[in-house]
C-alpha cells in the first residue's frame, strides 16, 4: 500500500478521493481492515464500530460492493479472492439451511 508506514487512521475513510489505481481511501482501509482485523481486541463488529464509525451491517454492504469490484482485485487479488470464497461459502450454506428448513 502507498503512504507512510502504519498509516491507517480512522479519520481518512470521510475522503473518497481516488488513489491512482482508482480505489477510494475508503476503500483501501476496508481491504486493510480485513486483511488483518484479527489484530483489533474485542470483536470484529466492535472493531468494525471504533474504525470506521459504521455499524457491522452497513460495513459488510460497503465490503461486498469493494470486493465486487475490479478495482479492488486489481489492489489486492488475493485478499479479495478470499472474502468471495467466504462469501459465496456463507450464502451457499445459508440456502442449504433455508431449503432444509420447508418441508
Amino acid at each position: 500500500m502507498d503512504g507512510a508506514p502504519g498509516s491507517s487512521t480512522p479519520a481518512e475513510p470521510a475522503s473518497e478521493s481516488s488513489s491512482p489505481a482508482g480505489l477510494s481511501a475508503r476503500d483501501r482501509l476496508i481491504l486493510a481492515f480485513e486483511r488483518q482485523w484479527w489484530k483489533h481486541a474485542g470483536a470484529k463488529e466492535q472493531a468494525i464500530r471504533a474504525e470506521f464509525g459504521l455499524s457491522a451491517a452497513r460495513y459488510y454492504q460497503l465490503l461486498g460492493v469493494v470486493i465486487d469490484s475490479p478495482l479492488a482485485l486489481a489492489h489486492d487479488p488475493m485478499l479479495v479472492k478470499r472474502l468471495q470464497r467466504l462469501r459465496d461459502a456463507r450464502s451457499e450454506a445459508r440456502g442449504r439451511r433455508s431449503l432444509q428448513s420447508t418441508d
